[in-house]
This record gives structure tokens, C-alpha cells and sequence, in this order.
């Protein structure tokens, strides 16, 4: 396979630096579970409502979040299922490299 074009790696990076928050992280982790308002994502989060309103304006500038209303709630959804692909294989093999290192621990400590 040929080396991606100067362009492909500058929008890859741009990505990968908008995700390197973890609360941006997370909430894109959460909408890909399913769609969620600003309240749903603050609660599951952990973050304060300005704070993660501010983390879902830099994603959906990006084009990796969609909103849409619903009377006077906005729902936010992932817009880019490529994206969520990756980080989820990131995610759930670091998830499964830290349980699988985690098992000799418990052993050691007569878990």
C-alpha cells in the first residue's frame, strides 16, 4: 500500500489529537452506545454541562458529531462510524491487555 497523502495524515492526526481528551473520548464512546442529550452525556461523563457542551461543539465541528432537536431537547448522535470503528478496536484491546496484565496481580495478592 502506497503512503497516504500529506493531506489523509494531516486530518488523521486531527482526529486522533481531538481524541486524545479522555472526556472527549468518552463521550464519543457513550454516542456510540446510542444517541444521548447534553444532561444524558454530563451524567454518564461525569463532567459539568459547559464542559461537555464545550467538548460536543469542538466534535461536531470535526464532523464526528450530529445534533438534532427534539422540541426543545438536542440530541447528539456519532456521525462517523470509521472513526468509532477505530477507537472502539483501541479501546476494548488496551481494556483486554489491562485485564489479561491484571491477572497474575490478583493471583500474587490471593485473589
Amino acid at each position: 500500500m502506497a503512503d497516504p497523502s500529506a493531506e489523509v495524515l494531516a486530518e488523521a492526526a486531527a482526529v486522533f489529537g481531538l481524541l486524545a481528551s479522555p472526556p472527549r473520548l468518552h463521550i464519543v464512546w457513550a454516542l456510540a452506545q446510542g444517541e444521548s442529550d447534553v444532561s444524558g452525556l454530563a451524567e454518564r461523563v461525569g463532567g459539568a454541562l459547559p464542559a461537555i457542551s464545550q467538548h460536543l461543539s469542538k466534535l461536531k465541528l470535526a464532523g464526528l458529531v450530529r445534533s438534532r432537536r427534539e422540541g426543545r431537547r438536542v440530541v447528539y448522535f456519532v456521525d462517523d462510524p470509521d472513526t468509532v470503528a477505530v477507537m472502539r478496536t483501541l479501546v476494548v484491546q488496551l481494556a483486554a491487555r489491562d485485564a489479561h496484565a491484571a491477572q497474575p496481580r490478583l493471583r500474587r495478592l490471593g485473589g
